[in-house]
Protein backbone atom coordinates (compact mmCIF):
# COMPACT_ATOMS: atom_id res chain seq x y z
CA UNK A 1 0.00 0.00 0.00
CA UNK A 2 2.98 2.34 -0.37
CA UNK A 3 1.86 3.62 -3.75
CA UNK A 4 -0.53 6.56 -3.91
CA UNK A 5 -2.54 4.94 -6.71
CA UNK A 6 -3.64 2.25 -4.24
CA UNK A 7 -5.17 4.97 -2.04
CA UNK A 8 -7.39 6.46 -4.71
CA UNK A 9 -10.20 3.91 -4.53
CA UNK A 10 -13.42 5.89 -4.78
CA UNK A 11 -15.84 5.55 -1.86
CA UNK A 12 -19.01 7.48 -2.60
CA UNK A 13 -18.04 10.95 -3.76
CA UNK A 14 -14.89 11.21 -1.65
CA UNK A 15 -11.88 9.00 -2.36
CA UNK A 16 -9.95 7.15 0.31
CA UNK A 17 -7.00 9.41 -0.53
CA UNK A 18 -9.07 12.52 0.24
CA UNK A 19 -10.29 11.04 3.54
CA UNK A 20 -6.76 10.14 4.56
CA UNK A 21 -5.44 13.59 3.70
CA UNK A 22 -8.26 15.28 5.56
CA UNK A 23 -8.33 13.08 8.65
CA UNK A 24 -4.61 12.69 9.20
CA UNK A 25 -3.84 9.10 8.19
CA UNK A 26 -0.18 8.68 7.36
CA UNK A 27 0.18 9.28 3.62
CA UNK A 28 2.97 10.82 1.65
CA UNK A 29 3.15 14.56 1.05
CA UNK A 30 2.55 13.98 -2.65
CA UNK A 31 -0.66 12.07 -1.89
CA UNK A 32 -1.85 14.84 0.44
CA UNK A 33 -1.27 17.53 -2.15
CA UNK A 34 -3.01 15.43 -4.79
CA UNK A 35 -6.00 14.96 -2.50
CA UNK A 36 -6.24 18.66 -1.77
CA UNK A 37 -6.13 19.42 -5.51
CA UNK A 38 -8.94 16.90 -6.08
CA UNK A 39 -11.03 18.55 -3.34
CA UNK A 40 -10.37 22.08 -4.65
CA UNK A 41 -11.12 21.12 -8.25
CA UNK A 42 -14.30 19.22 -7.39
CA UNK A 43 -15.67 22.14 -5.35
CA UNK A 44 -15.42 24.48 -8.35
CA UNK A 45 -18.23 24.12 -10.80
CA UNK A 46 -18.14 25.33 -14.36
CA UNK A 47 -19.65 28.81 -14.47
CA UNK A 48 -23.01 28.89 -16.20
CA UNK A 49 -23.78 31.13 -19.14
CA UNK A 50 -25.80 33.28 -16.76
CA UNK A 51 -22.75 33.78 -14.48
CA UNK A 52 -20.73 34.89 -17.50
CA UNK A 53 -23.48 37.30 -18.51
CA UNK A 54 -23.70 38.58 -14.95
CA UNK A 55 -19.96 39.26 -14.96
CA UNK A 56 -20.22 41.14 -18.26
CA UNK A 57 -23.26 43.24 -17.41
CA UNK A 58 -22.04 43.89 -13.87
CA UNK A 59 -18.77 45.36 -15.13
CA UNK A 60 -18.96 48.95 -16.31
CA UNK A 61 -15.92 48.45 -18.51
CA UNK A 62 -17.42 45.50 -20.38
CA UNK A 63 -20.60 47.38 -21.17
CA UNK A 64 -18.63 50.47 -22.25
CA UNK A 65 -16.37 48.38 -24.50
CA UNK A 66 -19.35 46.58 -26.06
CA UNK A 67 -21.15 49.88 -26.74
CA UNK A 68 -18.00 51.39 -28.29
CA UNK A 69 -17.55 48.38 -30.57
CA UNK A 70 -21.23 48.57 -31.54
CA UNK A 71 -20.61 52.23 -32.46
CA UNK A 72 -17.89 51.14 -34.90
CA UNK A 73 -14.74 51.57 -32.80
CA UNK A 74 -12.90 48.32 -33.46
CA UNK A 75 -9.20 48.69 -32.66
CA UNK A 76 -7.74 48.46 -29.13
CA UNK A 77 -5.97 51.85 -29.33
CA UNK A 78 -9.15 53.56 -30.45
CA UNK A 79 -11.11 51.81 -27.70
CA UNK A 80 -8.59 52.95 -25.09
CA UNK A 81 -8.99 56.57 -26.23
CA UNK A 82 -12.78 56.36 -26.55
CA UNK A 83 -13.63 54.66 -23.22
CA UNK A 84 -12.79 57.32 -20.64
CA UNK A 85 -10.71 56.10 -17.71
CA UNK A 86 -9.98 52.57 -18.88
CA UNK A 87 -6.39 51.37 -18.57
CA UNK A 88 -4.59 49.32 -21.20
CA UNK A 89 -4.48 46.35 -18.81
CA UNK A 90 -8.21 46.42 -18.03
CA UNK A 91 -9.06 46.88 -21.71
CA UNK A 92 -6.95 43.86 -22.68
CA UNK A 93 -8.58 41.76 -19.94
CA UNK A 94 -12.10 42.83 -20.94
CA UNK A 95 -11.45 42.16 -24.65
CA UNK A 96 -10.08 38.72 -23.77
CA UNK A 97 -13.09 37.88 -21.57
CA UNK A 98 -15.66 39.20 -24.03
CA UNK A 99 -14.01 37.13 -26.77
CA UNK A 100 -13.95 34.09 -24.49
CA UNK A 101 -17.66 34.57 -23.70
CA UNK A 102 -18.31 34.70 -27.47
CA UNK A 103 -19.67 38.25 -27.42
CA UNK A 104 -16.79 39.55 -29.58
CA UNK A 105 -14.85 38.18 -32.52
CA UNK A 106 -11.16 38.97 -32.70
CA UNK A 107 -9.63 39.52 -36.14
CA UNK A 108 -5.83 39.52 -36.37
CA UNK A 109 -4.32 40.65 -39.67
CA UNK A 110 -0.93 39.38 -40.79
CA UNK A 111 0.58 42.79 -41.44
CA UNK A 112 3.57 44.75 -40.25
CA UNK A 113 2.84 46.31 -37.84
CA UNK A 114 0.22 43.77 -36.73
CA UNK A 115 -3.38 44.97 -36.71
CA UNK A 116 -6.19 43.61 -34.53
CA UNK A 117 -9.86 44.50 -34.72
CA UNK A 118 -12.91 43.37 -32.78
CA UNK A 119 -16.51 42.99 -33.86
CA UNK A 120 -19.72 41.89 -32.19
CA UNK A 121 -20.91 38.32 -32.57
CA UNK A 122 -24.62 37.54 -32.96
CA UNK A 123 -24.84 37.13 -29.17
CA UNK A 124 -22.98 40.39 -28.65
CA UNK A 125 -25.48 42.10 -30.94
CA UNK A 126 -28.36 40.67 -28.88
CA UNK A 127 -26.77 41.93 -25.67
CA UNK A 128 -26.34 45.41 -27.18
CA UNK A 129 -30.06 45.42 -28.01
CA UNK A 130 -30.88 44.58 -24.39
CA UNK A 131 -28.51 47.30 -23.11
CA UNK A 132 -30.19 49.79 -25.47
CA UNK A 133 -33.59 48.80 -24.08
CA UNK A 134 -32.34 49.34 -20.54
CA UNK A 135 -31.02 52.80 -21.52
CA UNK A 136 -34.40 53.71 -23.06
CA UNK A 137 -36.21 52.53 -19.93
CA UNK A 138 -33.84 54.60 -17.79
CA UNK A 139 -34.55 57.72 -19.81
CA UNK A 140 -38.31 57.09 -19.61
CA UNK A 141 -38.23 56.58 -15.84
CA UNK A 142 -36.04 59.64 -15.31
CA UNK A 143 -33.94 60.38 -12.28
CA UNK A 144 -35.45 60.15 -8.78
CA UNK A 145 -36.07 63.45 -7.03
Amino acid sequence: MGSCEKHTIIVGTVSVLQKQALFGSPVTFWCKSLAMNEINNSSRSTPSAYRHLEEVVGCKWSVSVLIAIADGIARPGELERHVAGISKKILAERLRKLTLYRLLDKHVYAEVPPRTTYSLTANGQKLIEIISQIKRLDSQIGTPQ
